[in-house]
């Protein structure tokens, strides 16, 4: 991953950078790294991502039909 610091403002390098690794999910990853999970919980936590998953993709079907 690659942010370029244009004018010497890192701040907002920074700020870009942090955005991009927020929406691959770099930070979610790195929170379920930090321990270990259940393999219960694995099954669970995936089960329930699945399911939010699916009622998103229903949502946006439905407002676009109508």
């Amino acid at each position: 991953m690659q942010v370029s610091v244009r004018d010497n403002n890192v701040d907002q390098a920074l700020r870009a950078l942090k955005k991009k690794m927020q929406r691959e999910g770099i930070f979610r990853e790195l929170k379920l790294r930090g321990a270990y999970e259940k393999p219960s919980e694995k099954r669970a936590r995936q089960k329930a991502e699945a399911i939010r998953r699916a009622r998103k993709l229903a949502r946006k079907r439905m407002q676009r039909e109508g």
